[in-house]
């Protein structure tokens, strides 16, 4: 049988191709993405639950290292066109639900909610020296990291959204970090809900260690795929977000990971956020498959939930996060 060919990590995936234009977008692999394990079926039937992509994938488990990641994976080109059509920040402006979002990020409030909540996005902490955001966006955390007293760059692919950035009077450059070359290190590299979303994880990690300064640090957040709201909501957990998030890592798999890439006083807390169980509930009520949830979008829906996800469910967040099955991965490392 012939095939496509895509080079990914240390290792070729080939995609058998039976005639069809859609088959050569895809990459599959009975290969662990990060250490080449053979992988078996864990999780099927699994649609977008977001955006209305149709299609239908799995999760499969790696027997080597226990890392779970997409199948199949979209190939390089087929992702490119999927995040440019799909995802991120496509230039909304002046809406209802842009406006609000801007005076909540930047309030008062959204620092009280963050120490309550969890802070998924490093934005409470303080420091100085160069940090670097890989995905910025369209920058609203380099406005925070700036205002916090760090020195802000970041990497962001959509051009739209780097343009945007660029205007708050940020660096922003539109490439891969395996491409960047910086100037002089960096003291923090952030990787906010990123990581999940790399074809080659492993080397992501490594190109963080090489542009980091001695003592530098990464910070992590992702989602826990042994969160206990994957058994709740089934396929309508947020953060399946097939075919966007790659790899879904434990916090055991994320150490091991950040070990083997040279990091060392690797640190890894777990947290809810009342948002991502808020995008549950409405992905559990509302999503169809080839459909667009657009009640994800939906201000006072999220907002309303939000308050009954953070009071009322309380304990139960608090439970699954001291059990080791919380919502979201906080890992930090320092450069070896």
């Amino acid at each position: 049988m012939s095939g496509v060919t895509e080079r990914v990590g240390s290792y070729e995936q080939v995609a058998p191709v039976p005639g069809t234009q859609l088959a050569a977008q895809y990459s599959s692999s009975a290969n662990c993405l990060c250490c080449g394990g053979y992988l078996e079926p864990r999780e099927n039937g699994l649609f977008d639950t977001r955006f209305g992509i149709t299609g239908e994938y799995e999760v499969r488990y790696c027997t080597k290292c226990g890392l779970e990641q997409l199948f199949p994976i979209p190939t390089p080109t087929k992702l490119k066109a999927l995040y440019e059509s799909h995802y991120n920040f496509g230039g909304e402006t002046n809406t209802s639900y842009t406006r609000l979002r801007e005076l909540f990020f930047f309030s008062s409030f959204y620092r009280l909610w963050t120490a309550v909540d969890g802070d998924i996005s490093f934005h409470l902490r303080k420091g100085n020296g160069r940090l670097l955001d890989i995905g910025c966006n369209e920058g609203r955390g380099l406005r925070i990291y700036a205002r916090n007293g760090f020195e802000v760059e970041g990497l962001e692919l959509n051009e739209t959204a780097a343009s945007v950035a660029r205007k708050h009077g940020f660096e922003v450059r539109t490439e891969l970090v395996e491409d960047f070359e910086p100037k002089f290190p960096y003291a923090v590299a952030v990787l906010s809900n990123v990581l999940e979303h790399s074809l080659d994880p492993r080397q992501m990690l490594q190109d963080v260690q090489r542009i980091l300064k001695p003592g530098g640090q990464v910070w992590i957040s992702c989602p826990n795929g042994q969160s206990w709201l994957r058994k709740v909501f089934g396929k309508h957990w947020i953060n399946w977000h097939v075919p966007f998030h790659i790899s879904h890592f434990s916090a055991e798999t994320l150490r091991r990971l950040l070990l083997e890439t040279g990091f060392k006083n690797i640190e890894i807390h777990q947290i809810t956020p009342a948002l991502w169980v808020t995008q549950s509930i409405i992905a559990r009520l509302f999503s169809r498959e080839g459909r667009k949830t657009r009640e994800l979008r939906q201000p006072i829906l999220t907002f309303l939930l939000l308050g009954v996800a953070r009071c009322i469910f309380f304990p139960a967040l608090l439970l699954g996060n001291t059990l080791g099955h919380g919502d979201c991965l906080l890992a930090t490392g320092t450069k070896g």
